[in-house]
């Protein structure tokens, strides 16, 4: 620990003395539990189905091959069983003492990092042994990566609320809202004012031809570990359960379709080319691994292990399974009337529910619980694609956010984000807000966006 860091810092200096003073006298055995070194403690770990998803939860927390697996937390607990109450204080800040460092460092080298930005010490140093191992996974992405702009991912369906001291800090920061705000769900569109006849929002009505809109939701099943601290086995487990959900959505004459899994041995397993294929088509998502921000989460684990894609026969309903979170539902469609892509999902969502066994993980202050607190509360992102040639001339897309930036909406590449522009200036829309807002909103505010775009490109194919 560099001394003159330590040195501003006069709790965790005292800390690095104890820690000193433990490794002296700690059992031999507990420190040979310790991983030897920071690469093997930040490995993650995934999901195995179980029957009892209770005890799949347990099992996640104490020996599966996590941030800390192996280790720190198991050293704190038998150290508690033969030091004083100070020794054993040492010996379990000694073992996060590296990465507690670290955070503290970035709060000054990188402000923009959220997870360093709120961490405390004193609210770390409040927890139990095994919380603050479970509360360091979380923000290991964070520490791994400081140009991190969230730097945190829930492990857990219950750590928003577990570790709500802290993620209601970066919550506030990130959504803007305030730290006592609580999420509501509502896809009614009943109560949302100043709607077109009818309560349909229909492009054709702004002179716009049929567009591609997609509607997608984050779900996480609540009785398995979220992607980020799951086992091999889990993943395993929680595509077993989801195969007999596809089952009963197969066998119903509104969905039908097939599953297509990535699992070595899979009885649904498909070849790398129709694997590829389907990426291309993006109706699979690619493999994680190179996402260095997914991968220090743990949340890429595993490839490709419990991962895999339902398509409805119709090609218009598609659950993905096993990426940033458990389930991306999402409903697609080349139209004109917003409310059938919508309609379609929520209905789809009620009857996947209602299949035992998928209880989905909320949180009463929260809404629906994603991996990543940016999709925290909905889990909903509602887009479409748009030509506009006049507002993104030269291949800019800087005259079209400035458009859609007041109400709400996020501009980027047809091919999704850090893509360019399309040749023929076709764009991805989509509204930003996904916490403390309602699914209605979402889908009228994309409606009335779309609406000014287009008046926009109008203008500028007249002006310029």
């Amino acid at each position: 620990i560099n001394a003159e860091y330590m040195g501003s810092h006069p709790i965790l200096e005292e800390m690095a003395e104890l820690g000193d003073s433990a490794s002296a006298s700690a059992p031999h055995a507990a420190g040979e539990k310790r991983k030897t070194t920071e690469c093997d403690e930040t490995n993650s770990v995934e999901g195995n189905e179980s029957t009892e998803g209770a005890a799949t939860h347990k099992r996640s927390r104490s020996d599966h091959h996590s941030v800390i697996s192996g280790s720190d937390a198991d050293m704190c607990h038998d150290a508690h069983a033969t030091m004083s109450h100070s020794e054993a204080e040492a010996s379990i800040c000694s073992g996060f003492l590296p990465r507690i460092q670290k955070l503290l460092q970035l709060k000054a080298s990188h402000p923009d990092n959220l997870a360093a930005k709120h961490f405390d010490l004193d609210y770390f140093n409040s927890l139990s042994p095994t919380d603050q191992s479970d509360f360091l996974q979380c923000l290991n992405s964070g520490i791994e990566n400081p140009d991190s702009g969230m730097g945190c991912y829930a492990m857990r369906p219950d750590d928003y609320d577990r570790f709500k001291p802290f993620f209601s800090r970066v919550l506030t920061d990130y959504h803007k809202v305030h730290e006592a705000a609580r999420h509501v769900n509502d896809w009614s569109l009943t109560d949302v004012p100043d709607l077109p006849p009818g309560g349909v929002l229909d492009i054709s009505a702004l002179g716009l031809p049929p567009l591609s809109m997609r509607v997608r939701v984050g779900r996480n099943l609540r009785d398995f570990p979220l992607p980020g601290a799951m086992s091999q086995a889990d993943r395993v487990a929680l595509e077993a359960r989801m195969c007999h959900a596809f089952d009963v959505l197969i066998s119903n004459p509104a969905y039908g379709g097939r599953y297509c899994s990535l699992t070595p041995g899979h009885k649904d397993l498909i070849s790398d080319q129709e694997y590829h294929h389907l990426v291309d088509t993006h109706v699979m998502f690619k493999d994680m691994a190179a996402d260095r921000y997914l991968s220090t989460a743990g949340i890429a684990s595993h490839w490709p292990h419990g991962r895999g894609c339902y398509i409805s026969a119709d090609s218009g309903f598609i659950i993905w399974v096993g990426e940033e979170d458990h389930l991306r539902i999402m409903c697609m469609k080349k139209g004109s009337v917003i409310n059938e892509v919508f309609d379609r999902l929520h209905h789809a969502l009620l009857v996947v529910e209602a299949i035992p066994g998928l209880a989905f993980a909320k949180s009463s202050d929260y809404g629906y619980v994603t991996s990543c607190p940016t999709n925290l509360g909905t889990g909903m992102r509602a887009s479409l694609h748009i030509r506009l040639p006049n507002l993104t001339r030269g291949g800019s897309e800087d005259r079209a956010k400035a458009v859609a930036l007041p109400f709400g909406l996020s501009v980027r590449g047809a091919g999704g984000e850090h893509t360019a522009v399309g040749a023929d200036g076709t764009v991805d829309i989509s509204p930003s807000a996904r916490f403390c807002v309602r699914e209605a909103e979402i889908v009228v505010a994309l409606y009335r966006g779309i609406a000014q775009l287009k008046q926009e490109e109008d203008r500028a194919a007249a002006t310029d």
